[in-house]
């Protein structure tokens, strides 16, 4: 059953009718609601759009990307993934000409030249395929710094250091599962100056719960002989490591363009619950998503109406493996087990395989950076 499809039509049709029109900073315009809400049960399928065709290798690098810490988009663009090269050459093209204007002498290179020297020169990537400390910085490398000190005798200076959230969550979900303090959060307030963009989709939250007997069973039950008896069932899902706990996740979003931008964080949102979900060994629940302002840009309202007006497939469902060479029990033996940054690392966008996918053809739109 296809329920995502639909809820994402009737927020269309509810920006339509109610939306508002508002300025914006790329100068595009809008038509704007406020405070929105959209779920998603797992079970259903995974959740990625049906009405119109997604980029999904797209979508896996980026998460991957943030998963990584990473926040030069030189990872992307060695993925051919483009999503972030508009905001990269903005702050090139901004700061170039500020240069030249102070009498620098130079070249302003345009776009698809920036983009190509950034994938040649490590040097020109390193400065100018930096995006600041947005997302995967703040996901795995919050920095914060401890005050100095004096304990009578000596002055201890600042230290600055860093907290991966994710790796902390990741601990507590083993370790606390009740915890109302599973969060993760991309919005640093004193970091916020240094990002190319500040982030949309600012925090994110988990929730687990234990499964009942026969979740447990349904989950279980294509391994299940119909004719053992209930003790045996139990005692050998015991011994599979069978999940015991659901997990859901929901994040916020301060600015959603929901054309083109919420389809990709509702299955990036969705893939990420299912990689935590397998790295705790926890059974997919709910995905929800708390919506700010929820608005389409006025280049995109033509598409959204067609969009409407298509009938969606069945959900696909996502197979997630660990690259290969990891497999084998003489390299565990080996290495010993994988960190969690490891097994992040080891992640490439053919580790998650998409199982029947079907959609209409995509919509093509343009991109307000």
């Amino acid at each position: 059953m296809n329920n995502l499809d639909a809820r994402y039509q009737s927020l269309l049709e509810d920006i339509l009718q109610w939306g508002v029109e508002k300025k914006d900073r790329t100068g595009t315009g809008t038509i704007s609601v406020f405070g929105r809400q959209i779920r998603h049960k797992m079970s259903e399928g995974f959740p990625l759009l049906t009405t119109k065709k997604m980029a999904w290798k797209t979508m896996v690098v980026e998460l991957l990307w943030f998963l990584r810490g990473d926040t030069n988009i030189k990872f992307l663009l060695d993925y051919d993934c483009h999503i972030w090269d508009g905001d990269a050459y903005k702050n090139y093209k901004t700061k170039t000409e500020i240069m030249m204007g102070h009498g620098f002498h130079g070249t302003l290179l345009s776009q698809e030249e920036f983009i190509g020297k950034i994938k040649t020169d490590n040097d020109f990537a390193k400065t100018w395929g930096e995006l600041g400390p947005i997302y995967g910085k703040q996901w795995r490398k919050w920095k914060y710094q401890e005050n100095e000190w004096y304990d009578g005798h000596t002055h201890y200076p600042e230290i600055s250091t860093s907290i991966d959230q994710i790796s902390n969550l990741v601990q507590q979900l083993k370790t606390n599962p009740d915890s109302r303090r599973l969060m993760v959060s991309a919005w640093n307030v004193a970091e916020l100056g240094q990002m190319i963009l500040p982030p949309c989709h600012y925090g994110f939250q988990v929730y687990t719960r234990e499964l009942s007997e026969s979740e447990r069973f349904n989950w279980y039950g294509n391994k299940i002989d119909s004719h053992m008896h209930h003790d045996h069932i139990v005692q050998e899902m015991n011994q599979e490591n069978a999940p015991t706990r659901a997990i859901s996740l929901m994040w916020n979003q301060r600015s959603v363009d929901t054309f083109l931008g919420l389809p990709f964080n509702i299955a990036s949102y969705g893939l990420l619950l299912e990689i935590i979900a397998k790295e705790v060994n926890m059974v997919p629940d709910e995905l929800i998503g708390n919506l700010g302002d929820v608005h389409l840009y006025s280049n995109h309202i033509d598409q959204a109406k067609e969009q409407i007006g298509r009938t969606p497939y069945e959900l696909p469902t996502v197979k997630i493996t660990e690259r290969n060479w990891y497999m084998h029990e003489k390299v565990k033996e080996h290495l010993g087990e994988k960190t969690l940054d490891e097994k992040l690392k080891s992640y490439r966008p053919d580790c998650f395989e998409l199982i029947g996918y079907e959609s209409h053809p995509k919509i093509k739109a343009p991109l307000s950076n």
